[in-house]
């Protein structure tokens, strides 16, 4: 049964794209190139509401195959992030509207699902969590998430891979933790995000906009709280999971932030300091850059799940890899050339 979601979530999605590059411009607007941009050619975005529509509609119909029970809290926050982000790529909404939606959906499913009990640490175990603190965390960890995937969708190919590796990760941690709602929307997730890349590999034909790149960030954070009630004992696991899936994409942006903080810039200015983006200023290629991302995510979510599955718990080889990984990014984007 479930290739059935994963093909339907190839397929549909690469179609519709298609459907959406011949008939969007109706609806969506093209993404004129500006001086912070890393393309050349205006190109349409908004496709990401594809994404929307197909991880949704099979979110809900494995539900009703019995792979678990829908949570519509959830739903419900991925359709407000969903359509204040199609509506920001349309009029550029002011950014408080945005934050607003962002909060609002983060407080609509933390309202539903219990707190996490604890934060597991790859290297060290699990971390107690007390209620308020839990809630404070989980909320701004969804906040984040959305902002942060939104910021690094800079570059042909790099949002679709990465969505396609912590697809296939969450879709693992389904197996392990015995949860198959998460095993079914993770392989949606990487099979959906396969059939974009196909139009959005570089040279890309169409982007996703700030309707996909929101949308992929709120479901990869709310995955840990998407458990169903009998693998509990294992959800601070599936917190220490979410991060890793996306490990280098935050960092990417802490560490960005954390440099223009220290340099007393406007942080809430748009900019191309990115390391993604610095990569490209250096005369890498989009697609270079997102393979480089996607290979390096690919082995941390790699030893994280393989430490995890062998052992039951992280050891030390995952420290190594958490920070030889983005170490590796810093050292190419700072690199000078003689």
């Amino acid at each position: 049964m479930e290739s059935v979601f994963f093909g339907t979530a190839l397929i549909a999605t690469a179609f519709g794209i298609a459907l959406f590059r011949r008939f969007g411009r109706r609806v969506a607007t093209f993404d004129v190139p500006n001086e912070r941009s890393s393309h050349t050619t205006p190109t349409l975005r908004g496709s990401g509401v594809v994404i929307v529509a197909v991880c949704l509609f099979l979110y809900a119909a494995a539900a009703s195959f019995g792979f678990g029970k829908i949570s519509w809290a959830f739903v419900a926050g991925a359709l407000l992030v969903s359509i204040v982000s199609w509506l920001d790529d349309a009029a550029d909404l002011p950014a408080w509207v945005r934050l607003a939606a962002h909060s609002t959906a983060s407080v609509i499913l933390l309202a539903s699902v219990n707190p996490l009990p604890a934060i597991g640490i790859p290297w060290y175990g699990p971390i107690p969590l007390g209620a308020p603190f839990s809630y404070a965390v989980s909320f701004l960890w969804i906040v984040w998430m959305i902002n942060a995937y939104n910021f690094m969708d800079g570059i042909d190919g790099i949002a679709g891979a990465q969505a396609t590796v912590a697809g296939v990760g969450w879709a693992m941690i389904g197996i392990w933790a015995g949860d198959p709602a998460i095993y079914i929307f993770g392989g949606v997730i990487a099979f959906s995000s396969l059939g974009f890349l196909v139009h959005n590999w570089s040279p890309a034909r169409v982007f996703m906009g700030d309707v996909g790149s929101a949308f992929l960030g709120y479901i990869l954070a709310a995955f840990p709280f998407l458990a169903q009630p009998d693998v509990q004992e294992k959800r601070p696991w599936l917190f220490a999971a979410a991060i890793s899936f996306v490990w280098l994409f935050l960092f990417d942006t802490a560490f960005t932030l954390a440099r223009r903080l220290l340099k007393k810039e406007k942080v809430w200015l748009a900019h191309r300091k990115h390391l993604y983006q610095r990569l490209v200023i250096a005369g890498w290629g989009h697609a270079s850059v997102s393979l480089l991302y996607c290979g390096l995510a690919v082995l941390v979510s790699a030893a994280f799940i393989g430490t995890l599955m062998i052992s039951g718990s992280t050891v030390d080889l995952s420290l190594f890899i958490y920070a030889i990984a983005p170490a590796i990014i810093v050292f190419l984007a700072f690199r000078k050339k003689d």
